[in-house]
């Protein structure tokens, strides 16, 4: 049996194995808040470290970090060289290699880092215990991409997104995508298809460094909050390695200080990121993330002056509170005698689509104070906006009755019997053309440079910064990117000033 003092027993038999499976995620008082997985890593696996010398695996940082938040669908944001493709492939080793009838993919974005993750995974093979190698986990067959361990009827694969037959007739437990920013060709559609091998069961680990706004990565991170996928972001400050000659505490530069207070960096770390900066230079905030928003870089011309975008994005406070699984954003609950305003960008509401945006805003003073972004339409968005301007004190509902709007300001009015309508020339909602919307997003423009610190929402400046002028003269969200919280927002101040002008 498993012994209290060591994961490991006197000698290894099957049952043994599957006991241990059994236990990987529990926290045992005796092991201080750490998984017996965790212990079991450092006790079996093997992994080669930056001097070239084979050593146990002992958790840093990140690995600690990213164990006590894990759950079961998962994407990580992060920082080059964390660390996190090899604890992946630590942890989903051991599920393996302890639980019977296991099923372990891991997809990386080329055919060389898949064999690098490959190489990962056969060493911790080569280093197990010899009992073990000749009893429960001796393998029928061994090749390149694949160990299976007859014994226990389980397999571990490594696949390269190149390959589009990755997971077809497979039954997946574990899934690791790695890189998943960098896939080639469709990685959308690459991994519509791994998703659709999972168990009911299966654990999903997301992970990528970013690569621009936009993509089947950028996408999974921001409705992250709709699948109930739990989102790991780590800066690079979380490897001890990085640092550098401490810097001169006289010359230390606004934004050094703040990162010092908030994060309790030290000098040789700054040191560190100015060397950073003077080798990488604009690609320094993707390559060595330090927050969850500026990593994801736009390309192309912005339309909305970055210098203020990418400060608010740093600055903006969370949410006092959050509803429906993070849709719903409120900085500043209603206050009696306030006058607001809720400004909506309907879509269609299918889960492939754009998104129903809306951004409640304090008429008088023009402050944000809460935002709704989703995937809904019809009914169920007429009542959700309803809901909203009755909780602000019976606000003004401003819907864009562009495409979808005209429906949901006909449910609004007629299934909801909301009254309090915006209307233009006699005509409930507000019509965005194509000289109105040129002025919008120059209001937006000029409010972020004037009043930054009207804006709260962290979602609605990576927008912004991913919003461009386009190759045919317009302007938008940039490929694989969103702009509804942009357009609700612009809706609402232009709203606001008509509203206040007709009120004088």
């Amino acid at each position: 049996m498993v012994q209290q003092s060591s994961i490991e027993p006197e000698s290894w038999t099957l049952d043994e194995l599957v006991q241990l499976g059994t236990m990987l995620d529990k926290r045992p008082a005796r092991l201080g808040g750490r998984t017996v997985l965790m212990e079991t890593a450092g006790q079996m696996l093997h992994v080669r470290r930056k001097d070239g010398r084979i050593r146990p695996l002992k958790a840093n940082a990140a690995q600690e970090l990213f164990e006590q938040r894990r759950g079961q669908r998962n994407i990580v944001l992060k920082a080059r060289q964390m660390g996190l493709t090899t604890w992946t492939a630590a942890r989903f080793f051991l599920k393996t290699i302890t639980q019977p009838g296991t099923m372990t993919v891991q997809v990386a974005h080329t055919q060389e880092a898949a064999e690098e993750i490959f190489r990962i995974v056969h060493r911790f093979l080569e280093w197990l215990p010899e009992e073990l190698l000749e009893g429960p986990l001796r393998t029928s067959r061994l090749s390149t991409r694949q160990i299976v361990f007859a014994e226990i009827d389980s397999t571990y694969r490594v696949a390269s997104a190149g390959d589009k037959n990755a997971g077809r007739g497979w039954t997946i437990q574990n899934l690791h995508c790695s890189e998943l920013a960098r896939w080639p060709g469709n990685p959308a559609e690459i991994l519509g298809g791994l998703k659709a091998s999972l168990s009911p069961t299966a654990e999903v680990i997301l992970e990528s460094t970013p690569e621009g706004v936009g993509g089947c990565f950028y996408d999974e991170w921001q409705k992250a909050g709709e699948t109930g996928t739990v989102r790991h972001f780590f800066p690079w400050w979380l490897e001890k390695r990085y640092r550098a000659v401490a810097v001169d505490a006289a010359t230390l530069n606004e934004d050094e200080r703040r990162l010092m207070e908030l994060h309790g960096l030290d000098l040789e770390q700054i040191g560190y990121r100015r060397e950073l900066r003077a080798n990488f230079r604009g690609l320094t905030a993707q390559e060595y993330a330090e927050d969850a928003e500026s990593c994801f870089l736009a390309s192309g011309e912005p339309v909305f002056e970055r210098e203020p975008v990418e400060k608010r994005l740093l600055e903006a406070p969370e949410p006092a509170t959050v509803r429906r699984n993070g849709e719903m954003r409120i900085w500043l609950p209603p206050m009696s005698g306030r006058r607001y305003l809720v400004a909506v960008d309907p879509a269609g509401g299918g889960s492939e689509g754009d998104f129903s945006a809306a951004q409640v805003l304090d008429l008088v003073t023009g402050m944000q104070c809460a935002e709704f972004q989703g995937h809904v339409g019809g009914l169920e968005l007429a009542k959700l906006i309803v809901e909203m301007a009755k909780e602000y004190n019976g606000a003004v509902l401003v819907v864009e009755r562009n495409n979808h709007g005209s429906g949901i300001l006909a449910l609004v009015e007629t299934a909801c019997g909301y009254t309090k309508l915006y209307k233009q020339n006699g005509q409930a909602g507000w019509l965005t053309t194509s000289l109105s919307r040129p002025e919008m997003i120059g209001r937006l423009d000029a409010a972020l440079v004037e009043n930054p610190e009207r804006f709260l929402s962290r979602a609605l400046m990576a927008e912004c910064r991913s919003f461009v002028r386009l190759p045919n003269g317009g302007t938008g969200a940039q490929s694989g990117a969103h702009d509804d919280l942009v357009m609700a927002m612009g809706v609402g101040l232009a709203a606001r000033e008509q509203l206040l002008a007709f009120s004088c």
